[in-house]
């Protein structure tokens, strides 16, 4: 039977009691009778349990012509167990404790790394809990309890108050605000309308809504979003085959250290052949690099799981690194800077009356400006009337009755009279690359609406962190010149690029990649390109699934915040990446002199066990080290 790590590590714990309890006594010169008896047998048990799979690694390693962190386990062990056994059939001191605390304590490291890859474990497995087991469907006009596994994509769902919405889906009717915190880390509310998308597992408000099936099983948000943290936290970064490249020669320098540790106290300094063998397994065992093997993994792991907290997702290792080093961030405009749908920005005149009539007329048209003013004027709660006569003319506008009354939306060739005022005003909104429509009542201009896809609320806040941070902002869109320029001015890009065309995307990252590595952050299936062929691809949440597939970055949240929060939780976590490989090996440069003998004369001398313990409370520091990336300041 194997047992895993925590069963023999405590094992060999309560078999080494034993020999813990002689070294309190010794001082008090008490000896345990037949101890070296017991000591054999209570530490062939640890090494049975507990060293046994560190020799079986080593030694495969040893065939491969290769070497890795357990062979000093094994050598070290191995040495002071066999050494002991023949003292104690010679006759001479016996050194069993050695043998049995070094495996103890170097099992407590790894039991220690263990503990935090099961925390990780645990915690995508809480995230997968969120699913609810039944939903509401609606069949044959009444909604029926269903196993979430039944449920088909194009199913109605109802959501009732403070329930949780089971699958991904768009609302088709009601309204209410869910709490999205656990898939986007938004604290606040999102309000949700008819037409809106929703998570499956976020929670439902005060309000009742029906959503319509979009997505079900491994295709959902919560499944992707454990599957791409899964992904990542067994990535390995660049930067890890540089802690390989170290290990493979590390090895065989302590062992080269060891012998000439023992070669030089028995040639020059005259110690016993006892005394020079425990300098040289000190020297083996401290110099085990398990906190060098450690500072990637473990910095990598709680990284990813902080970020996927934050709503950003890290599909790769090596994006950490390589965001250490970005100079330029690329943006698509449409569904990345700005919000992909139009969207009124201003009203001028009657703000109630110039909705009222616009709306009402807008009803019926199926133009994409008509969609944006519905919209508005639902939000400001205004009541629409009924519309005779209504016509849609083509390239200018609408018309129809309302309450026997002439009334138009559109252009302003159909306008009979604009004032001088409403003149300067359509052309200032013109001049900012918005569209702007008439609205006319008994031939009488009563207001303008300007319609935009407009920047996200937080676009321009994104990008001005991203300027200070001394990147490099372009924005790259098959716009026009007049519209990109604009957007580019509200948002605060350094430069802008307009009238690319899809394919020519993804040349324009690498002309700019001429300068350094770059960033790409898109949303669209034309975008796909672009993201695969920058240095960093960072895909919008909420765009294509092609586009997702593309990034080494997915952020959750439709919000080029999440893009500063990346980058942000990456650089921190290459940042820790670094300083663990830093203090690892300082730990070694400033142990291996001590556990050499170098500084006896000061009183200053370890022993095989106390050099173990030290080895473990390394890697012990190393795992706090990265697990306080939870507690970092992300701005």
């Amino acid at each position: 039977m194997r047992l895993n790590i925590q069963k023999r590590f405590w094992i060999s714990l309560i078999f080494s009691l034993p020999l813990l309890i002689q070294m309190i006594l010794m001082p008090f010169h008490f000896m345990i009778p037949h101890y070296e008896v017991m000591a054999f047998i209570v530490t062939t048990v640890v090494m049975v349990v507990g060293a046994w799979p560190y020799w079986v690694s080593a030694w495969a390693a040893f065939l491969r012509h290769n070497s890795n962190m357990n062979t000093l386990v094994a050598i070290g062990t191995l040495i002071s167990y066999g050494y002991s056994i023949f003292a104690m059939t010679t006759g001479r001191p016996v050194y069993f404790e050695s043998a049995a605390f070094i495996t103890v304590f170097v099992l407590l490291g790894d039991l220690m790394e263990e503990r935090m890859h099961q925390r990780a474990s645990n915690a995508l497995a809480k995230l997968l809990d969120l699913q609810v087991k039944h939903a509401l469907v609606h069949k044959n006009g009444q909604y029926i309890a269903t196993p979430i596994e039944q449920v088909k994509v194009g199913d109605e769902v109802l959501v009732k108050p403070g329930e949780k919405i089971p699958l991904d889906g768009i609302v088709t009717s009601g309204s209410s605000t869910v709490n999205e915190s656990m898939i986007t880390g938004e604290s606040m509310p999102v309000s949700k309308r008819p037409d809106d998308q929703v998570v499956g597992a976020t929670i439902n408000g005060e309000g009742r809504l029906l959503v319509r099936v979009a997505k079900v099983g491994q295709g959902t948000m919560l499944a992707q979003i454990v599957e791409m943290v899964k992904k990542a936290q067994t990535s390995r970064a660049p930067i890890q085959n540089l802690t390989d490249k170290i290990s493979q020669f590390f090895v065989p320098t302590v062992l080269i250290i060891a012998i000439l540790t023992f070669t030089i106290w028995i040639t020059f300094w005259h110690a016993s052949l006892v005394q020079a063998m425990l300098y040289a397994v000190s020297v083996i065992v401290i110099a085990c690099p398990c906190a060098l093997g450690l500072a990637t993994p473990t910095a990598l792991m709680v990284g990813t799981g902080r970020a996927a907290k934050l709503g950003v997702l890290i599909k790769e290792g090596q994006a950490l690194e390589v965001v250490d080093q970005l100079k330029a961030v690329i943006f698509d405009k449409t569904g990345t800077i700005t919000t992909g749908k139009p969207v009124v920005t201003d009203v001028v005149g009657d703000q109630r009356l110039t909705l009222h009539i616009a709306g009402s007329l807008e009803q019926a048209s199926e133009h994409p400006l008509a969609d944006a003013i519905v919209r508005k004027a639902k939000e400001t709660q205004v009541q629409f009337a009924p519309v005779d006569q209504f016509k849609a003319v083509r390239g200018h506008g609408v018309q129809g009755m309302i309450k026997g009354e002439l009334a138009f939306v559109g252009r302003r060739e159909m306008v009979i009279q604009l004032s001088n005022d409403l003149k300067e005003r359509w052309k200032k909104l013109e001049s900012e690359a918005k569209t702007v429509v008439a609205v006319s009542l008994k031939n009488q201009v009563v207001g303008l609406i300007a319609i935009q896809d407009a920047p996200k609320p937080t676009s321009a806040e994104a990008i001005q962190k991203l300027n200070a941070r001394g990147l490099r902002t372009v924005m790259l869109t098959g716009d026009n010149q007049t519209v990109a320029a604009t957007i580019g001015r509200q948002v605060g890009v350094q430069k802008v690029i307009a009238e690319v065309l899809p394919n020519e995307k993804a040349d324009y990252v690498t002309q700019e990649q001429k300068s350094g590595k770059v960033a790409f952050v898109g949303d669209g299936i034309n975008d796909a390109p672009a993201l695969a062929k920058a240095d960093v691809g960072i895909a919008m949440g909420s765009g294509t699934d092609i586009a997702i597939e593309s990034g080494e970055i997915v952020l959750v949240q439709n919000d080029l915040l999440g893009v500063v929060k990346a980058l942000e939780i990456s650089r921190k976590t290459f940042d820790r990446i670094k300083l663990n490989l830093f203090w690892s090996l300082i730990y070694n440069v400033v142990g291996i002199p001590i556990a050499a003998g170098l500084f006896t004369g000061f009183g200053l001398v370890l022993s095989p066990e106390i050099a173990a313990l030290a080895m473990a409370f390394s890697s012990v520091s190393v795992v706090t080290s990265s697990l306080m990336l939870n507690r970092t300041k992300i701005n």
